[in-house]
């Protein structure tokens, strides 16, 4: 299976200087699904179904919110 990431460029680059962290960080806790910790994101509206994932890295645990608009798509919205 081969998972495919989109993200907002501008988003990515606030997100960076804001908490040291790149959404490209995040890739390697949708390969190892096994060491992820997922929950439903019931905060946000009805028009998406997002996610917030803890996992670790090579650096620590980062916290991910996500969404997968269609199968194999990962839009990744937020990383810290």
């Amino acid at each position: 299976m081969s998972i495919r990431f989109e993200w907002d460029p501008a988003k990515n680059d606030a997100n960076q200087r804001k908490h040291g962290l790149r959404f490209e960080d995040a890739k390697p806790i949708f390969i190892w699904e096994a060491d992820r910790l997922d929950e439903r994101d019931e905060t946000q509206g009805a028009d998406e179904e997002r996610f917030i994932s803890i996992a670790p890295i090579a650096s620590g645990l980062i916290t991910v919110v996500w969404t997968e608009p269609v199968d194999d798509l990962v839009r990744i919205i937020s990383v810290r």
